[in-house]
């Protein structure tokens, strides 16, 4: 059996892009060194490449690269660095050194590179250990991931059962039909699961026996109306309930772990839960819709306004805490059946991967060969709603490009909510185009503030360049 120098773990909260970009680059910066090596990647569709415990034992160090649970404490002992996805794909060489020279005989060691896949996190300089803020959110960023699949799942059913008609699913209505009427229940019983899969997911990275008690305060809070913010309150609750209990429970002499585990856990950790979630349903119900009627209000009487705070919100992080704030909103107005909102949610995601497809298409001579080729991928991204392909480029010359994406992204979706574009799938970006409530004029909306965005981004670049502020390796640019 091979023993490897290195191995690791990868994975982002969607489980498609940034977990093999992470794999890809650890690979190739293992390689150079010329170590052997072994990371696996949480994908959408599994855990591929998988680590057997004979070759983590046997491995001289651990490098985890995850926005999610990815199970650590199997690398516990290793010599190991354990930071956020988006900071190996910027620069898995050094995460690669500070693993192999961390000591041995330490548990893990542990670096605070940020909250994640944030373009803000490239902003400031990492600091040492590893804090509170980085612990949440993974445990957030986990729950996201555990959600995803009933959101799309869901969604998307939903929005299909909608092409035989808008009461096609409705058995009182003349548009009835019986296959509208199945994929409707089908979709909608998937779409009910998204508050509980977040809070479990939220609790399971806390501690693994939470998950139930997650999941159980999840449906609770569905019940009592409290929408996403009930459903994060009860996650973490229940992860810390039940850390709290197990620690607890150590008292027990070993022969009692079976009952720790089957009886006292679950049944203690569920009732401590529901007790709390229960107590303070009713001001967390309040407090979401309080927030969720306040944005709403800006769809009719301000909607430039809310497509200002939609584009900013979206394009600021983009699938960070900000961007995943102004998703979860979106996602239960879609719930409501609000199709406005999600609508401009969207435009405001797609634009930024199209932005920098523009700007190195028209400005093509002012970016290198690599960056051209970023650029032709992400108007795929783009036209799938994957946003994060735009990172490499904001991380360029974050304080220059941020704004520049903010805005376009804010044009896109300020268009859309006054072209009163509805939009019934929370994803699939054009791909839904059929089911969309005047998609030419969303398409309009979008590639306006994309070509504009993009206008803006490639001449900044320009500037840059010609003012010999950016020396690109290989290229020459007569000033």
């Amino acid at each position: 059996m091979t023993k490897y120098d290195i191995v690791g773990a990868t994975g982002c909260t969607t489980g498609i892009a940034h977990t093999y970009m992470a794999k890809k680059a650890l690979e190739e910066a293992a390689q150079k060194k010329g170590l052997t090596y072994k990371f696996e990647a949480h994908g959408r569709m599994g855990v591929e490449n998988e680590l057997t415990p004979e070759e983590i034992k046997d491995a001289g160090a651990v490098v985890v690269a995850s926005d999610k649970d990815v199970d650590s404490q199997r690398f516990a002992g290793k010599p190991m660095v354990d930071v956020p996805v988006a900071h190996a794909i910027k620069d898995p060489d050094a995460l690669i050194t500070q693993a192999l020279s961390a000591k041995p005989s330490s548990p893990s060691q542990q670096v605070d590179y940020g909250s994640g896949e944030n373009v803000s996190d490239y902003i400031s300089a990492p600091k040492s250990g590893k804090g509170l803020g980085f612990t949440l959110y993974r445990a957030l960023m986990n729950g996201v991931s555990n959600m995803l699949p009933f959101v799309v799942g869901g969604g998307v059913l939903i929005a299909l059962s909608l092409l035989w008609g808008i009461n096609s699913a409705d058995p009182k209505s003349d548009q009835y039909n019986q296959i509208a009427f199945y994929m409707h229940s089908v979709g909608t019983t998937a779409f009910s699961m998204m508050v509980p899969m977040l809070a479990g997911g939220i609790a399971k990275s806390i501690s693994s026996p939470a998950f139930v008690g997650g999941l159980v305060g999840g449906l609770i809070a569905t019940a009592g109306g409290t929408g996403f913010l009930g459903g994060i309150v009860a996650g973490f609750a229940a992860g810390y309930i039940f850390l709290g209990l197990t620690k607890a429970l150590t008292v027990l002499p070993n022969n009692f772990n079976g009952i720790k585990a089957i009886f006292l856990l679950p049944v203690l950790g569920n009732l401590i839960t529901g007790f709390l979630i229960y107590w303070i349903a009713s001001p967390m119900k309040f407090v979401n819709e309080g927030m969720v009627s306040f944005l709403e209000g800006f769809q009719d009487s301000s909607p430039i306004v809310l497509g200002i705070i939609m584009g900013c919100m979206c394009a600021f992080d983009m699938g960070g805490p900000v961007n995943k704030a102004a998703s979860l909103v979106a996602l239960a107005l879609l719930a409501k059946g609000n199709y406005f909102f999600i609508a401009g949610f969207s435009a405001a995601c797609i634009a930024p991967p199209l932005i920098t497809g523009i700007a190195t298409t028209v400005f093509h001579k002012y970016y290198t060969v690599g960056e051209r080729n970023a650029g032709l991928v992400n108007y795929l991204l783009g036209s799938t709603h994957i946003t994060e392909g735009a990172i490499p480029f904001v991380v360029e010359d974050p304080l220059r490009n941020m704004p520049i994406m903010m805005l376009g992204s804010s044009i896109a979706a300020s268009m859309t909510y006054l072209f009163r574009v509805q939009v019934p799938a929370p994803a699939g970006a054009f791909l839904v185009l059929p089911i969309v409530v005047h998609p030419f004029l969303w398409l309009l909306a979008i590639f306006t503030g994309a070509i504009i965005g993009g206008l803006l981004l490639g001449y900044a670049r320009k500037r840059k360049v010609l003012a010999g502020k950016k020396e690109i390796p290989g290229l020459s640019v007569a000033k």
